[in-house]
């Protein structure tokens, strides 16, 4: 496909010049709606979902079509594997924890969506409509870290991947290890499914892929309104209230304090992979650990090009400052001034604090 001259990142061969260049030839179908260049199905699959009503249907972000589609989108842009991003696509084909508004008719047979997008992506999307998945990803896993626990894990971590990779050592007693494999066992987790109370194993390597989903989910979709109706005031969306009754659709449109949680989710996602491939390290090295069944070892699990490649959690006090001092350039300074008067006023609050700090 020939690059566009408003938009080409370069031709230099600097290891991120070539990534930003490789991210920009893998947005450009989606920015030029030739669909097929992603993925040559992928047009056929948005037919199938405008045919059932997707695009009919109010979402937050505009229609449920279009949710659906960044859902998809979102994944592909950050190198996950097709199953993972066609989960996104028909993530809620038979409705889910979050919302009840399934693509395809409750009656619809499983093998119906399987033939759509495979059994792969169909077992993603079904277990990702069946598990809760607030309780999963929030209250077993994510509030179970706070964010020093996390910046000392990733340290932690990266040595002990770096020990197993180049000297075959395995220390199983480390603090982050014992910690991951306490909330989230190799052989993975058993929930309730949503609508039956049935126990639903899931592997460690599909919680994980359910992490990065909830990553893509909520950047795509959250700003001030679920901050008012969640009571995010710390900007940490721990969901402490449920502020419903005083919360008015659409809100004052500002951008959400959603990037501490989802830095926080990435972090998170990083210690998993990590753990799964010094897991995998243990098993090849023949060091007393046989795989475990249906841990789902042929998902990959590609770490996201997102907060220096999920290891930095992005303070959650930081984050409000910033979108604040956003907020206020470009409501109350982009008039006469236009952008000079933005840059003025953000150069002066960063002396500010400077010289508060």
């Amino acid at each position: 496909m020939p690059s566009s001259p408003c938009c080409n990142a370069g031709s230099s061969s600097s290891g991120p010049r070539k990534q930003l260049q490789a991210l920009v030839d893998s947005a450009r179908p989606f920015l030029r709606g030739e669909l097929e260049s992603a993925d040559p199905d992928l047009p056929s699959l948005v037919a199938v979902l405008r045919s059932v009503g997707a695009g009919e249907c109010w979402h937050k972000h505009g229609s449920f079509l279009d949710h659906l589609l960044d859902m998809y989108r979102i994944p592909h842009l950050w190198g996950c594997p097709r199953p993972v991003a066609l989960c996104g696509l028909f993530h809620s084909a038979y409705s889910n924890s979050y919302v009840n508004l399934a693509i395809f008719d409750p009656s619809t047979g499983r093998d119906v969506v399987a033939r759509h997008v495979g059994p792969e992506a169909e077992r993603l999307i079904h277990l990702f409509c069946i598990v809760p998945r607030q309780p999963l990803i929030h209250d077993d896993l994510l509030f179970h870290y706070s964010d020093d626990d996390l910046a000392d894990h990733l340290r932690e971590s990266a040595i002990s991947l770096r020990n197993a990779r180049e000297k075959g050592v395995f220390a199983r007693d480390e603090a982050w290890r014992r910690k991951l494999n306490a909330v989230l066992p190799a052989d993975g987790v058993v929930v309730k499914h949503i609508k039956t109370g049935e126990d639903v194993r899931v592997s460690r390597r599909v919680v994980a892929t359910f992490v990065l989903m909830t990553m893509a989910d909520f950047s795509d979709q959250l700003f001030s309104f679920q901050d008012q109706l969640f009571e995010n005031e710390n900007g940490r969306l721990e969901f402490s209230g449920q502020n419903s009754a005083g919360t008015l659709w659409p809100g004052d449109g500002k951008p959400g304090l959603w990037m501490n949680s989802i830095s926080r989710m990435g972090a998170l996602y990083n210690l998993i992979v990590r753990e799964e491939e010094i897991f995998g390290e243990e098993i090849k090295s023949g060091d007393g650990l046989v795989n475990g069944k249906d841990r789902d070892d042929d998902l990959d699990l590609v770490v996201p090009p997102v907060f220096d490649s999920c290891t930095k959690v992005l303070d959650a006090g930081e984050q409000i400052i910033a979108r604040d001092l956003y907020w206020e350039a470009v409501c109350n300074h982009g008039g006469e001034k236009g952008l000079e008067g933005v840059e003025e006023l953000l150069s002066k609050r960063q002396r500010e604090k400077q010289s508060k700090g």
